[in-house]
């Protein structure tokens, strides 16, 4: 969302009314300021460009039905509606995607617009529009004409954080929906912050060690032959640019556009459901926000019916329903980008990279930064064969303004992948109009743009494909950055799509994903190495092989609270190699620790992994995991305000943990040890200090009687706008502004139960505190067994528009498991659409 406040309301909150807390006031001033920006949910309007009339219904938590006569109207109808819900997170996604969010606000988005235009999505945006299919350029034509034709109609009426800010968006075009598409798919680059953080660490620890920190699992050797690429690098120093590319990535990062791995989907087939026919289940998962960026709707015209979430700015109904098929995605977590350190020297006015042993001159391209309040500012970006040099435009400066000098050293190159001939566009909207499990296989084949996991299911049958585009590395397996000099590490094409994993029907009556390693080590092609946490795959697994399934059951599954991760601990604790060293290693210990250890240790042996929100031992066990860590790791690489602390938090939120690799296994690490001691320590010293540690915190957080201790006291939900999340990068007098108004904006907090580890994921920003940021943004589920198979909800409100009734009603739907349901036969549109709806006419 947003961006500045007008002075009428910063002189408002700065009043002493403010100190003395007038909120309802300052609540009922902004309602009654924007509620004209609310556009009518009944009436007629009349219309430039439809060919018929479009009838838009809505439910209880205003959830629109499109009704037309025709196909080009439907789409229409979707832009109208996208606009009219979510026309700020529109033009969000927009600016972010072209690098311009400093045009709306300010300078504090400088880092962040330069890091945007240099990863170039405008150019992977134009390719695959252009080779998209005229049917499909016609369509995102048609969508971009009801986007319009909602701005001119309510170009004076904008909601509040447009119309605050003086920004007057500029018209939606065919090309910026797949600009939008291209910014959520850069999303799913998971590796790359990854990749960033190693340079960091590697700098602290050196190669030799930075093995045992990237993301393992513990049945797999550590990767030190990729670690050994960059061995006898003086890297110290030597990548110009470094903190403020680590810094402008983790601006983007906290937008909510880089490194969300999450997601679950489960199909069961008819002989394991208890009506004989399929269900599909799917969630996705997505930094809390307000709104969420799903957007759920339901279309009907004569070629075309489909029900599901949908994200404002693409005319596409990403995962759900359409009467025959449903379908739903996770992230396959699939690496398709690579960092390349480059050689870069100056010769007379020329730059020049090393590349096969010569050296030769780096491509330019100039871009200008457009800034609200300050002048523009021309700067050059240069790339080499890998790619854009990101700290080429990235680096310190004595202004945030001042344009960047090169400096001679090593340039960080960002390898992605080539959109040429790509028709993943197509294959999408083929998707949503596959008939069956068997045309679904056709339409998913086809979609490489994006990693993803897609499950469907129609009456009779299930599938599973993986879809993408993955490289083929001549050495390593890009984990970590690569010597750009050296071809050995060069891409050689891509994998045969053939060889893409796929599943049909299978024996065990079963699918189901969760973003872990889906094929053995050794398959034939690369999907990736930084897995996320198998334990929600784990127990999907557990869960389905316990009976038959049904709505009821699908539904707790969605809701589950249960981590399998305490299990494994537990077993190392009880392991014989551990036990008695660690009983030993507590014994040692001065009172009081030692009694904490003591407490600890007793109580997680008895800890069943459940992790509701009112449970003392859920809390307990989440404040070990988190001292765990620091016992571990902080010695070498704190204090925790270090770049190489920060850059091994952002590593442990992105996939697998070096954290939970070294709880489980990895018994000889270095890090087993205090380097702040004297003496030598091992595992069960510093897990006996762990576990002292997670009581003494627990009774400093909570109180020292443990029947007192909340995990949902630590943990909660809190859905925050955009506006606040920019607010750190704003003046000071617009954070103040921004402030005073937070909770017109936001919402909660709520306790929360869950961690990243369970299906109904929870997820903390591991060693920096318990707060949520990762949620299941929507779920999904379709049971053919049900007359009406279709259920589904949304994890905020269907507007974004601080003054709509329907801002905020989802969350509390979201809290309890109140799903709406999306009617397909006509006796029974009625029953949840109603009869009140708003009627768009042709304009003569």
């Amino acid at each position: 969302m947003s961006l500045r406040l007008p002075c009428v309301l910063l002189r408002l909150f700065a009043s002493a009314a403010l100190a003395t807390g007038a909120l309802s006031g300052c609540q009922a001033y902004l309602d009654s300021r924007y509620s004209d920006s609310l556009p009518p949910t009944q009436g007629v309007q009349a219309i430039t460009g439809l060919d018929k009339s479009v009838s838009i219904r809505r439910n209880a938590m205003g959830m629109p039905l499109i009704e037309t006569a025709t196909f080009h109207d439907a789409l229409f109808g979707l832009g109208y509606i996208h606009a009219t819900d979510r026309l700020s997170q529109m033009v969000s996604l927009r600016l972010m995607a072209q690098g311009r969010l400093s045009e709306m606000a300010g300078p504090g988005m400088l880092d962040v617009d330069r890091f945007m235009r240099a990863v170039n999505l405008r150019h992977s945006a134009s390719v695959l529009y252009r080779d998209s299919s005229p049917r499909l350029k016609k369509f995102f034509e048609v969508y971009a004409r009801g986007v319009n034709a909602y701005l001119f109609r309510h170009r004076d009426r904008l909601p509040m954080d447009l119309a605050a800010a003086g920004y007057q968006p500029e018209y939606w075009k065919p090309e910026d929906s797949v600009l939008v598409f291209c910014l959520l798919n850069f999303g799913l680059s998971v590796n790359l912050q990854e990749e960033i953080a190693s340079l960091v660490l590697a700098q602290k620890v050196g190669s030799d060690s930075l093995a045992w920190l990237v993301p393992t699992y513990p049945d797999e050797a550590l990767p030190v032959g990729e670690a050994e690429k960059l061995k006898g690098l003086e890297l110290s120093g030597t990548i110009p640019g470094l903190a403020a590319l680590v810094g402008a990535s983790q601006q983007v990062a906290d937008l909510n556009m880089l490194g969300v791995a999450a997601s679950n989907n489960w199909v069961v087939a008819g002989s394991n459901t208890r009506s004989g026919k399929p269900l599909l289940a799917n969630d996705t998962h997505l930094p809390l926000s307000m709104p969420s960026y799903w957007n759920f709707v339901q279309i009907r015209a004569p070629k075309f019916q489909a029900a599901g979430v949908t994200i404002a700015g693409v005319p596409a109904v990403v995962a759900g329903f359409n009467g025959k098929l449903a379908w739903g995605m996770t992230m396959v977590m699939g690496d398709t980008q690579d960092l390349f350190l480059e050689q870069v020297r100056q010769e007379g006015n020329q730059w020049r990279y090393l590349a096969d042993g010569k050296w030769v001159p780096l491509r330019e391209r100039h871009e200008t930064f457009f800034i609200k309040g300050e002048r523009p500012v021309r700067e050059t970006i240069y790339e080499t064969r890998n790619g854009p040099l990101l700290n080429s435009v990235l680096g310190e400066r004595k202004h945030p303004l001042q344009p960047l000098r090169m400096s001679t050293g090593y340039g960080v190159a960002l390898k992605g992948l080539p959109f040429e001939g790509d028709q993943s566009l197509d294959a999408f909207f083929d998707l949503s109009r596959a008939q069956s499990v068997d045309q679904a296989f056709e339409a998913t084949r086809e979609i490489r743009a994006a990693a993803l996991n897609i499950l469907f299911a129609d009456e009779q049958g299930i599938g599973w494909q993986v879809t993408g585009r993955f490289p083929n590395r001549r050495e390593g397996v890009g984990l970590l950055p690569s010597p750009g000099w050296d071809g050995r590490y060069d891409w050689d094409g891509f994998a045969d799509p053939m060889l893409h994993p796929y599943d049909q029907d299978p024996m065990q009556g079963w699918l189901g994903t969760a973003n872990h390693r889906t094929v053995p080590k050794g398959y034939g092609m690369q999907l990736s190495n930084s897995w996320y946490y198998p334990e929600r795959a784990e127990r999907i697994e557990q869960l389905l092989g316990a009976g038959k399934q049904d709505g009821r059951s699908t539904t707790a599954m969605q809701y589950d609270q249960t981590t399998l991760f305490a299990a494994k601990l537990k077993a190392m604790f009880e392991a014989p190699g551990m036990a008695e060293p660690l009983e030993a290693a507590i014994d040692a210990l001065a009172e009081p620790a030692r009694g904490d250890a003591r407490l600890a240790l007793a109580r997680l042996l008895r800890f069943d992994g459940t992790l509701t929100a009112d449970s003392a031992d859920a809390a307990l066990y989440e404040a070990f995991l988190s001292e765990s860590g620091r016992a571990i790791f902080l010695d070498e690489l704190g204090p925790d305000t270090e770049a190489a602390w920060q850059a091994l938090v952002e590593m442990a939120n992105a996939s697998y943990s070096a954290q939970a690799d070294h709880l489980l296994a990895r018994d000889d690490s270095p890090f087993w040890n205090d380097v702040s001691t004297p003496e030598q320590e091992d595992k069960p010293r510093i897990l006996a200090r762990a576990l002292a540690a997670a009581v003494d915190y627990m009774k400093r957080a909570q109180g020292p009687d443990p029947a007192s201790w909340r995990w949902g006291g630590l943990h909660t939900y809190r859905w925050q706008t955009e506006t606040t999340r920019l607010a750190p990068y704003l003046p000071a007098g617009q954070r103040s502004g921004v402030k005073a108004i937070a909770s017109y904006l936001d919402r909660g907090p709520y306790a929360a139960g869950g961690d990243h580890s369970t299906l109904n994921v929870s997820a903390y920003r591991w060693g920096e505190d318990f707060d949520t940021w990762l949620i299941p943004a929507m779920r999904i589920i379709v049971d053919f067994g049900r007359e009406e198979p279709m259920l589904g909800l949304n994890s905020s409100g269907q507007s974004g528009n601080p003054a709509s009734p329907h801002y905020a009603d989802g969350i509390d739907a979201w809290l309890k498991g109140q799903y709406q349901s999306f009617p397909f036969k006509a006796e029974n549109l009625d029953k949840v659409y109603g009869n009140q709806r708003l009627l768009l006419t042709p304009a003569k």
